[in-house]
């Protein structure tokens, strides 16, 4: 016999309780987490005609008394399994705004509208050791006179032919000469100056049209998705695909071309700058750098312009962040940390600089020191215009569904009892209780001798 469930358990959860986990998914799923996160609670079936308990789940009863959730990080640093996941989702969000997803509503027909790929990098902020390519051979880093030297007494030329993972890649050839104030404050106001760059060609692409920024919007729009990768030098560049679509993702007007979409593109990039000012109280303007590369994107073909290889180049970077650059992944809570990470020189002066600026009240709202770690950055790594396809909350549902129909099935199947959503209803509070595998926190206690 069921148990009738007290009135007084519908109407209120538990404070600051998470969200009901999916306990029918495959635990193996959260065992592959590199960090899972562990939670305490409980989760009750109920027959919504009667109020009876047709079924109890508590943490308690299950394997070292916690439900286990993956982590979700991006960063394959962090978490290879969810990183991996979240990498997954990312290829099939690009992907389905260069070729359509027709399960989710998404149009084949996007793949005929102008497509570009598009390469936003920032300014210099000193000479930095490089590798330079033509053709098949490696060239000097810096070529001029071996004599010449900067006001601090360091050459200004590198002979060297640096190979791809030399660790001299990226690190400024005078370090009192780089402007480090510069550079972390370039790198907090990305996300601003790609902002103003989208509307940049809003404007220019209403001036071609000969209409108001505002009528524009009912002929053409620029839809977009970009990603953002450190360089070795420790600031950030833009990945970025952009797309001419009609109202509702229809077909544009003819005179929206590819070729029309490269040149507002080029164009948007020259002339939008952001004007700040330095720590020392001169006008600095934040802009882009010169080296610009915008490439139509080519559909079903090969090369490196694939809409195949260009979903796949944003998704594996949208699961990196400023480690690739030799910094950190993970907020620093002192100055003292920085002096501690394995980081490499250049990486630790860029936190530091950050550090230091944080304490500036004309800096405040950049939240520099929370954002120390990542060179100053504080940008979204992956964003999307909102109508250039799906979504990663739909992508997240579609595959709890599917796990969830799985576990339903698998339950039928060993005999189990399978509710119907129409007349049960899930209730349940779950609490936080710790990160990692709670195996490990054991062994790890038995081995100091005390409790985790």
């Amino acid at each position: 016999m069921h148990a009738a469930l007290p009135a007084a358990s519908t109407a209120t959860r538990p404070p600051r309780a998470l969200p009901v986990p999916d306990t029918t998914a495959p635990a193996s799923l959260a065992s592959r987490c590199s960090a899972p996160i562990r939670l305490a609670g409980e989760r009750l079936t109920v027959d919504r005609a009667t109020g009876e308990i047709v079924e109890r789940f508590a943490s308690a009863d299950a394997p070292d008394g916690v439900v286990l959730v993956a982590c979700g990080n991006r960063r394959v640093s962090r978490c290879p399994s969810c990183s991996t996941t979240y990498r997954r989702d990312a290829y099939s969000l690009v992907r389905a705004g260069l070729a359509g997803d027709e399960v989710r509503g998404i149009s084949a027909e996007l793949a005929n509208h102008p497509r570009v790929f598009a390469t936003l990098t920032a300014p210099s902020f000193g000479a930095v050791h490089r590798r330079v390519v033509r053709g098949a051979s490696t060239l000097p880093c810096h070529r001029g006179a071996s004599d010449a030297t900067c006001s601090h007494g360091r050459p200004l030329s590198c002979r060297i032919r640096h190979g791809q993972e030399d660790s001299a890649l990226g690190q400024p050839l005078c370090p009192d000469c780089y402007d480090y104030e510069g550079a972390v404050l370039w790198n907090a106001r990305a996300g601003v100056l790609w902002r103003r760059t989208t509307i940049a060609m809003s404007r220019l692409l209403a001036a071609r049209a000969g209409v108001s920024r505002h009528e524009i919007a009912d002929l053409v729009r620029v839809s977009f998705v970009k990603v953002a990768e450190f360089q070795s030098r420790g600031l950030a560049h833009l990945h970025v695909i952009l797309r001419l679509d009609g109202p509702e993702r229809s077909t544009p007007p003819a005179w929206a071309t590819t070729d029309l979409l490269a040149d507002i593109v080029a164009q948007a990039a020259l002339q939008t700058t952001l004007r700040t000012q330095g720590p020392d109280g001169t006008p600095l303007v934040v802009r882009w750098g010169t080296q610009l590369d915008i490439r139509p994107i080519r559909r079903n073909a090969e090369g490196e312009c694939s809409d195949v290889r260009v979903a796949g180049y944003l998704a594996k970077y949208s699961t990196k962040a400023a480690e690739n650059a030799g910094g950190a992944d993970r907020r620093l809570r002192s100055s003292y940390e920085i002096g501690q990470l394995a980081v490499t020189d250049h990486a630790r002066a860029m936190m530091a600089t950050c550090w230091a600026l944080g304490g500036d009240p004309r800096y405040e709202h950049l939240r520099l020191r929370a954002w120390a770690h990542m060179l100053g950055f504080r940008g979204h790594f992956l964003t999307k215009a909102r109508r250039y396809s799906v979504t990663f909350g739909t992508l997240r549902t579609a595959r709890l569904r599917y796990r969830t129909t799985l576990a339903l099935f698998a339950r039928a199947l060993a005999g189990e009892p399978v509710f119907d959503p129409a007349s049960t209803l899930v209730i349940g509070g779950f609490a936080f209780a710790g990160v990692g595998m709670p195996n490990l926190w054991r062994v790890r206690a038995a081995g100091e001798g005390s409790a985790p």
